[in-house]
């Protein structure tokens, strides 16, 4: 079969320069091109393996007027995005199989990128048959409460992990430690949900694994946290990128769970880039009326999946980060770490690429996809992509959407009715 696409002088991450041939989805060549249905030259572009974003919030559903799921992935994709991972903690959440066979549903019918939905972890979800219905991943499992999170104990944590042990499944962990308090201001968030009380939760968790379950820490937002994990470790952008003394104290917008953390936390945060073995972007987003609300009631939360990339790659522009290290955290480590077949630059990986300028821009909101309308990343500088490739096929061109079908992903467990 002929290829669909011929990706030419590509600048490979090693160094070298070669032509990238696609057919039916997959690398099929990497050296001298091929004959192919399309041709695209990419001299003097970063050419990226697209990127798997594994903590995503798309909302839908009774919550559509935040994020749904044709706006949530038509962002993703201009970000560079071709697989998110859905979390749970949806209305309803995604506690049975019959609410996340739903939830695929929404997806398949709405979604312009690949997707695959984590199961929810409460004293009565039914885990085995969860992971029979086809969920990525357990959680993320909030061992604090947050927005539309089910906090639950040591005890019970230890009883979850131990079930998803023994079939072999991935649990992914929301550490904070909570204590009650007035909350007025970014200040008195962070001392609410301290830095001191994410590591003691970190911790805490690693105490309450006598299964031995892998474990995943979703958006660690001090270098202490980041010390204190085993298993593998997540940072967001806006914990790598923002602190709250860049806000106006009472600016909701920036009110998120984990908290911004002061400039010198942030600085700690970023010295353990080496650490961090994924960036995902915590795609939370609330409208604008949500977040206007004086802040103690103003909901926690920031949109990011079509930032994370940009933000990354300025910092590459930048000599701040390496290109290798932004493929790995952002395509390889989490494909790796799902158990998902990877995009990239050998024979066989997923044809998923996005093709950047190496030029930033202002990021300006409105010229962003996302549903609410909004960015805590305004006035910072992003590059973005100006083609996305999926399965060998282009799904965005120059502002231009293509939807073609995109999967499901389940996770290993799963056992088709």
């Amino acid at each position: 079969m002929r290829p669909s696409l011929l990706l030419q002088n590509v600048s490979l991450p090693e160094g070298r320069v070669a032509d990238v041939t696609i057919r039916e989805g997959t690398v099929c060549h990497i050296g001298a091109g091929i004959p192919a249905d399309r041709v695209i030259d990419c001299t003097g572009l970063f050419v990226l393996p697209a990127a798997t974003d594994m903590h995503v919030h798309m909302r839908g559903g009774p919550q559509s007027a935040k994020e749904n799921w044709e706006s949530g992935t038509k962002s993703a994709l201009a970000g560079g995005v071709t697989v998110v991972v859905d979390q749970p903690n949806t209305v309803p959440p995604v506690n049975t199989p019959e609410t996340l066979r739903a939830r695929v549903l929404e997806a398949k019918e709405n979604a312009f990128c690949h997707f695959a939905i984590n199961s929810g972890v409460t004293p009565t979800t039914p885990l085995p048959a969860m992971w029979s219905a086809g969920a990525m991943a357990f959680g993320e499992v909030f061992f604090a409460p947050s927005s539309y999170g089910e906090a639950i104990n040591s005890q019970e944590l230890g009883a979850a992990l131990a079930r998803i042990y023994s079939f072999g499944g991935l649990a992914t962990i929301h550490a904070e430690e909570v204590i009650p308090g007035p909350d007025p201001t970014l200040e008195s968030h962070t001392q609410i949900r301290s830095p001191g009380g994410e590591a003691r939760a970190v911790r805490a968790v690693l105490y309450a694994n006598t299964a031995g379950c892998r474990l995943h820490f979703c958006h660690l937002s001090t270098g202490a946290s980041v010390d204190a994990a085993e298993g593998s470790v997540e940072a967001t952008p806006h914990h790598l990128f923002l602190s709250y003394e860049i806000f106006e104290e009472t600016d909701s917008f920036a009110k998120v769970n984990p908290p911004l953390r002061s400039e010198r936390e942030r600085k700690g945060l970023f010295s353990r880039w080496k650490q961090i073995d994924v960036v995902a972007s915590d795609h939370a987003p609330h409208t604008r009326t949500e977040k206007q609300q004086p802040f103690s009631e103003a909901p926690s939360g920031v949109p990011g999946v079509e930032t994370t990339l940009p933000l990354l790659l300025s910092a590459v522009l930048e000599k701040t980060i390496s290109l290798p290290d932004v493929i790995a955290k952002t395509s390889t480590n989490p494909a790796a770490i799902l158990g998902i077949p990877p995009a990239g630059f050998a024979l066989g990986y997923r044809g998923d690429f996005a093709l950047f300028p190496k030029q930033a821009v202002r990021i300006d909101p409105d010229n962003l996809h996302s549903r609410c309308g909004w960015t805590p990343f305004e006035g910072r500088m992003g590059v973005f992509p100006q083609r996305v490739i999926m399965d060998g096929i282009v799904v965005y061109e120059e502002g231009e959407f293509f939807r073609k079908t995109p999967s499901w992903i389940p996770g290993n467990g799963y056992f088709p009715r």
